[in-house]
């Protein structure tokens, strides 16, 4: 198996954060764990905090969905930029 593939078969890990001021759970795969934190890190900002934005600017489904694709478009902007 590939390192994608060995991503991939992880199951999604569920890890709670505060956002504004609820408890709250997310469950997402490890690659987008880790591409929350380096886009966070990139923003100079907490992964809490970007989290926290997605959710109040982006969410229009499930905050999960919302935060797939945030970092879809994330990593596509700054492919165009290139």
């Amino acid at each position: 198996m590939d390192k994608f593939q060995d991503k991939m078969a992880d199951k999604p890990k569920k890890r709670s954060i505060m956002i504004a001021g609820h408890a709250t759970s997310i469950s997402l795969e490890t690659p987008f764990w880790e591409a929350i934190r380096y886009i966070a890190a990139q923003r100079h900002m907490s992964p809490q905090d970007l989290i926290a934005e997605i959710d109040k600017t982006k969410r229009m489904a499930s905050l999960s969905s919302a935060i797939r694709v945030y970092i879809l478009s994330w990593y596509q902007d700054k492919e165009r930029q290139t």
